[in-house]
């Protein structure tokens, strides 16, 4: 028997559901929520830039950030995400992995894989899928898994 994996998600929630063969239906295994995705920015950042002085001249100005904060929050949730599909390869809890994420977080996420783990990704769909029911997302999915 085969398992395949489905991971839906975007940065706000993931959802791992499993098949237990290509045309199989979906079920719930487990779902990750990230909160700080719903914050507003302001709520994620402490205070103003810090500032800084000209290199030339007696002027000031403030420091850029280099990642906002909001960002910053979505690729620490794909980490998160791929470190538990990583967990689930080394458990050997599934033979193939789908990935179906919303564009940005599917970037994120692809960037978080490791290469055993890219290796067992079957298929990729950019679309943010996280509201629908198990069985309206089967119904989205390729017909074989």
């Amino acid at each position: 028997m085969e398992n395949i994996w489905i991971l839906s998600a975007n940065s706000g929630r993931a959802m791992i559901f499993e098949a237990e063969s290509p045309t199989a239906p979906l079920v719930q295994v487990e779902a990750l929520v990230n909160p700080p995705a719903r914050a507003k920015q302001r709520d994620l950042t402490s205070d103003r830039p810090g500032r800084t002085f000209d290199s030339f001249g007696m002027g000031r100005h403030a420091k850029a950030v280099e990642v906002d904060p909001k960002q910053e929050e979505q690729i620490r949730f794909a980490k998160l995400v791929a470190d538990r599909l990583e967990q689930g390869r080394v458990r050997e809890a599934f033979d193939r992995v789908g990935l179906v994420a919303a564009p940005e977080f599917l970037g994120h996420l692809r960037a978080s894989l490791g290469a055993s783990l890219r290796s067992a990704v079957t298929f990729e769909i950019d679309k943010d899928y996280t509201a629908l029911r198990s069985e309206e997302l089967r119904a989205r999915l390729p017909e074989r898994l």
